[in-house]
């Protein structure tokens, strides 16, 4: 009852709301690709020499939300208007420790690991404002993680519309039918973001689920 009453409210503001205050965020644990996956949906649409933010190898290099406003795709005849947030990855813990492992200085590592904690807690609170949400996943890992579990059940909770992009398909280690089988209540898209593999086929999920 209370599932049916939530996507009824949600259809009620959908009438007052214009397309284009429609929020598409990109949710997951930290290194699954999200970064990498806005600046491909960014470059795709409003020209290659764009990018959303900076990627890197070491975990939480983004560590507030990116917005970039007023995105539009067209796909086979039908336009969607959305908000795109690029949200910091999601984490249950951490350690300034793990960023001594790749070679910061202690003052630096504990600086980087409260911004990262601070990063996560934005993400979390940014969740009440997503209209659809694409949780971008290495698939090269495994899905059945508390973070995964975390993630996907407060989406659930809230009754937000879901994609998961398995990102990595690039890697001999990509494993999709693991992720298919963690989470089968959402579609999945095997991509590889760093080379755009198979984005235009998440593209036309995208209009599917921004759509609901």
């Amino acid at each position: 009852m209370i599932s049916v009453l939530r996507r009824m409210f949600r259809g009620f503001l959908s009438i007052f709301r214009s397309k284009k205050d429609i929020k598409l965020g990109l949710y997951g644990p930290p290194n699954g690709g999200k970064t990498t996956l806005a600046n491909a949906i960014c470059k795709d649409i409003l020209g290659d020499d764009f990018e959303q933010g900076i990627v890197s190898r070491i975990a939480h290099e983004t560590r507030s939300v990116e917005v970039r406003d007023k995105m539009e795709l067209d796909v086979e005849g039908r336009t969607i208007s959305f908000n795109l947030v690029d949200t910091p990855g999601i984490a249950t813990k951490i350690d300034y420790e793990d960023f001594l492992k790749v070679g910061m200085q202690e003052k630096q590592a504990k600086k980087r690991a409260k911004e990262a904690t601070k990063g996560v807690i934005e993400s979390i609170k940014w969740l009440d404002d997503m209209d659809s949400v694409v949780v971008v996943l290495d698939a090269t890992r495994d899905p059945y993680s508390q973070v995964n579990i975390t993630i996907l059940g407060n989406l659930a909770a809230r009754d937000i519309p879901v994609l998961i992009a398995a990102n990595k398909v690039d890697l001999k280690r990509a494993n999709i039918k693991r992720i298919k089988a963690a989470f089968p209540q959402y579609p999945v898209v095997g991509i590889s973001a760093k080379y755009g593999n198979n984005l235009d086929i998440m593209y036309k999920e995208l209009v599917n689920l921004v759509g609901k």
